[in-house]
């Protein structure tokens, strides 16, 4: 056979594993719509490489691509699905059984992922192992077809004729033979690259049709807070290029390791407190809006948001104190720690003393800037606690608390180089003139954002080209958990500019000079930037 005809069957082969890659996911998306919605292969090993991926690489995906980490890891993830799958189909083709050996060991790796997760049970084993044998078995048939025609093809007239033998008009090897062969194979293919694709497709469609929590949502009705928050004249600057004093729901930033956004039915969402007390309790949805409902105006940072990043926002919260529902169990002595997790699994570790504190407003929250939390930020329950990173004290679609001590119990990023209590560190940022956009020479304002949480900002300094620091005019804080606004105005002259911004809390602490990296507890470093006057 020439090279170029081999290549061409090599190809094919590829192919092969790719649309048996593709029977495997549609087989067990459809078959988890029927046991269990949870046990998508896809979505199981997409968070076990997000549980597994060193920091380095978390803190750049973050960076990199912010809210989109996400997409763009089940993007990574399909192209090397499909790259593997090929590798399947050759080796299949080449050295046959591999190819089905690979694809069993993708079924055990996937099934692995899927029953090692929180919640799996036994049912969520059977879609990954289905999937697994339809895989398996449409890898074999396909390359057997296309064996086939290649064995049809071998003895045709090209080679005959390459070979110096007379060219059979009719017989095995002859194109009316070797037809059926290679239209059986792609006929075969085709029909299992479209059935493939409508089942998986229809299946996933379906189970978000159905699985709909946004519908429910939208139709709960919470009660309206016994206390509001006043937003003090001054509060908010009119300045251009400014962020808003309070963070829209859609632009507030999303930072978690949920690879897809958990569904959850507030009717059945239960919370558990157990661990270190007196007795358990259980809190239903209703239970906990029940205890009364207030708002709160709370400023959340990530731990990863680097010196000027954005991933800080400012919001109203209607809740529940956390301190009022650990009174319910009875904290017994001991204890410095609670361990908050996730529906998913995630797990933060929060001291006990910031959650206990009748000075700060440690809240399980139900509601977001006056609407019942956005499905991506929690929904229905979400802790929110003032002055600590989201790490170790936000964590989203709460389900239970362990009252323990960091002793006993880590939480999921202590192992992973982060620090077990991280306050949150006293920032600043400038919002405009920003480092891409050019501003006109003549009357301008620097401004921008300062925050420290549960102390409040007292000061915040400006230094142009490396000049004094220059007194920046503040707005009138909401409180000493919010974030506030500030502006300097500028007599810009053309050409470039360094701009550098620090603040000062209301205890005197200078924010720290010295840039420090995101791990293990925070950035730090005034923010400068160089601007461009035209």
């Amino acid at each position: 056979m020439s090279r170029s005809r081999s290549a061409r069957f090599v190809a094919w082969a590829a192919v092969s594993g790719v649309v048996s890659a593709g029977g495997f996911l549609a087989v067990a998306e459809a078959v988890a719509l029927v046991v269990d919605r949870s046990a998508s292969p896809i979505l199981a090993v997409g968070s076990f490489v997000i549980d597994i991926v060193p920091r380095p690489l978390k803190e750049f995906a973050i960076t990199t691509f912010g809210d989109f980490d996400k997409p763009a890891l089940l993007i990574g993830l399909g192209i090397a699905v499909i790259v593997a799958a090929a590798v399947a189909g050759i080796l299949q083709y080449l050295r046959p059984p591999l190819g089905v050996i690979a694809m069993v060991i993708a079924g055990v790796l996937s099934t692995a992922a899927i029953v090692t997760r929180t919640g799996a049970t036994f049912l969520s084993a059977i879609p990954p192992v289905v999937g697994t044998i339809a895989g398996a078995f449409l890898i074999l048939l396909l390359v057997r077809r296309l064996k086939a025609w290649r064995d049809s093809a071998t003895d045709g007239p090209a080679d005959a004729a390459a070979s110096g033998s007379p060219v059979i008009e009719a017989g095995a090897g002859s194109p009316k033979a070797a037809a059926p062969s290679r239209r059986g194979f792609l006929v075969m293919t085709g029909i299992s690259a479209v059935a493939a694709l409508a089942v998986g497709a229809g299946a996933r469609v379906v189970s978000a049709a159905t699985s709909s929590v946004e519908k429910l949502r939208e139709a709960l009705n919470i009660p309206s807070p016994r206390t509001t928050v006043t937003i003090p004249a001054g509060a908010e600057l009119d300045i251009p290029g400014i962020s808003s004093l309070i963070t829209p729901n859609a632009d507030f930033y999303r930072v978690d390791t949920a690879l897809t956004v958990p569904s959850i039915d507030p009717s059945t969402w239960k919370l558990t407190i157990e661990g270190m007390v007196d007795r358990t309790v259980e809190l239903s949805f209703d239970d906990l809006v029940g205890m009364g409902l207030d708002e709160y105006a709370i400023t959340l940072t990530c731990v990863s948001n680097e010196v000027g990043g954005g991933l800080v926002g400012n919001a109203t919260w209607w809740g529940v104190p956390v301190r009022d529902v650990l009174k319910m169990a009875g904290v017994q002595s001991g204890a410095d720690m609670v361990l908050s997790e996730s529906v998913d699994g995630y797990t933060a570790s929060t001291p006990l003393n910031a959650l206990t504190d009748d000075n700060r407003d440690a809240i399980l929250a139900v509601a977001m800037n006056g609407e019942a939390l956005p499905l991506e930020h929690g929904f229905p329950v979400r802790m929110v606690v003032p002055g600590l990173y989201g790490y170790v004290s936000a964590t989203k679609w709460l389900t239970s608390l362990k009252v323990t001590t960091f002793a006993q119990d880590e939480a999921y990023w202590t192992p992973r180089g982060y620090s077990a209590e991280a306050p949150i560190k006293l920032s600043s940022r400038i919002d405009t003139p920003r480092v891409d956009a050019p501003v006109d020479a003549g009357a301008t304002k620097i401004a921008g954002m300062a925050w420290a949480q549960t102390v409040g900002i007292e000061k915040v300094e400006v230094s142009i080209d490396n000049g004094d620091w220059v007194p920046a005019t503040l707005s009138t804080p909401i409180n000493s958990d919010t974030w506030v606004q500030w502006y300097l105005d500028w007599d810009a002259t053309p050409g470039t500019h360094y701009l550098a911004v620090r603040a000062t809390d209301a205890a005197g602490n200078l924010q720290i000079q010295e840039r420090a990296p995101i791990a293990p507890n925070g950035s730090s470093g005034w923010q400068k930037n160089l601007v461009t006057v035209r």
